[in-house]
């Protein structure tokens, strides 16, 4: 009987060191004029108003309009893409979240990309719908030419709080960019925990992907741990092909995020994805 209730204490004091995976949620794309559920005097086209004031609907089943309002780039700095002078949205991403212990709505738009602009301007906006709804805050998260959230789209990182990660890609023929943003949201405001810069290839003789899996740990207060680990997996094709096929191999980097309280921001554990982002660069 001791023997059953020393395993029995033992395994509740690991339960909250136990990683959980974590698990896609539903992001929704609705029509822009479609009223938002519990909310039947409000549509999703007047929160998109709030973004850009002008914005009227087109004859194609776009959107239209011109300037955003201003706001801060995610990542700081001047070095995001700009809006077009036209704006054509066909719709948004809708996900609800979390945070500080309350109901929030996160929503984002691809605006497209200026002219002059390698990157797109893409706004992730935090909405208050428990009454009036509310802009609460607006962030351009583009840093390449489409952006969407990245699945799982959110984590649980608290009983009232939730992460959320959002994904800036490109691709040609045989290669494709992507940049990934994890983003905390705190007393209404969105903050960066970090940028993570992944390259798939598919050529001739092998096909060599870099993957994201996500995973929290509910033991850490206020905030659970974030691990984050991607997959670099080299496949060859079988192809007859001028160069030679690789073996096929695959490894795991992973870095941990962990929240310090006296700087009041989340820390990673080492600098793997700056390396390895570094490695990614000489295959460019």
């Amino acid at each position: 009987m001791i023997s059953i209730l020393s395993r029995l204490m033992l395994a509740c004091l690991l339960l909250p060191s136990i990683w959980t995976v974590a698990r896609a949620e539903a992001v929704s794309f609705p029509e822009l004029s479609s009223t938002i559920p519990g909310h039947q005097n409000v549509t999703y086209f007047e929160l998109a108003k709030m973004i850009v004031p002008d914005l009227a609907a087109g004859d194609d089943g776009f959107y239209k309009g011109s300037a955003p309002i201003e706001m801060r780039d995610i990542l700081g700095g001047n070095d995001g893409g700009s809006p077009p002078e036209t704006i054509n949205l066909p719709n948004a991403a809708v996900l609800a979240i979390k945070a500080g212990g309350k109901e929030r709505l996160a929503m984002l738009l691809d605006l497209g990309q200026a002219q002059d602009s390698a990157e797109g301007f893409a706004v992730l906006a935090l909405y208050d719908l428990t009454g009036k709804p509310k802009l609460l805050d607006a962030v351009n998260v583009g840093t390449d030419q489409s952006t969407y959230f990245r699945d799982p789209g959110k984590l649980a990182i608290g009983p009232g709080n939730d992460a959320l990660i959002t994904m800036s890609t490109h691709f040609n023929s045989n290669q494709g960019y992507v940049s990934t943003i994890l983003i905390l949201v705190r007393n209404d405001r969105f903050e960066p925990i970090d940028q993570i810069n992944t390259f798939d290839e598919n050529v001739c003789a092998y096909k060599r992907t870099q993957d994201l899996s996500f995973q929290t740990r509910g033991s850490e207060k206020p905030y659970a741990a974030i691990r984050v680990t991607v997959t670099d997996a080299t496949n060859p094709s079988g192809e007859s092909c001028e160069e030679p096929a690789p073996k096929a191999v695959s490894h795991d980097v992973s870095v941990t995020y962990h929240w310090n309280k006296k700087t009041s921001r989340y820390v990673a554990d080492s600098d793997a994805f700056k390396r390895l982002s570094a490695e990614n660069e000489k295959r460019f």
